[in-house]
């Protein structure tokens, strides 16, 4: 499962945004499956980031239409926020998958769609945790340049 979704996480990243219809009909079965609630509740921190890449990658090849229903990104936001708390260590192997996800909502403006499906608790989550990676756990605050 772990080389399959890291093989799905490089695919998606290749796409480009908007892709024919025909393409995306060929991705429902996936799009589907990534979705399933012992993926995006899973307690492995490789699998989760994994499919975090996956749905971010998602939604941005999908922007402006979101592939799922409200509740589904809810799921998918609150997966992708718990794993920004990784932020906080730039030696972690997984750093700049993380750095990248960051990147990628900040492009396509995902996070708009936080605040439209009145997601407060997890924006303020978000920023929190922005926070507390900025200050290093030690009350200094540490900006690394990318």
């Amino acid at each position: 499962m772990f080389l399959d979704l890291q093989q799905a996480a490089t695919c998606l990243t290749d796409m480009d945004q908007s892709p024919s219809a025909s393409a995306l009909e060929s991705m429902k079965p996936f799009l589907n499956a990534i979705v399933k609630p012992e993926l995006l509740k899973h307690q492995d921190g490789d699998v989760k980031l994994l499919v975090a890449t996956c749905v971010c990658e998602i939604t941005r090849i999908t922007a402006p239409e979101a592939p799922y229903s409200d509740d589904i990104l809810k799921d998918i936001f609150q997966l992708i926020v718990s794993t920004f708390s990784g932020l906080s260590d730039i030696s972690s192997p997984s750093f700049g998958q993380e750095v990248a996800m960051l990147e990628t909502l900040a492009k396509y403006r995902s996070c708009v769609v936080m605040l439209d499906l009145e997601c407060d608790d997890l924006v303020n989550e978000m920023f929190s945790t922005f926070f507390a990676v900025a200050r290093n756990g030690e009350g200094n605050l540490v900006i690394p340049i990318l």
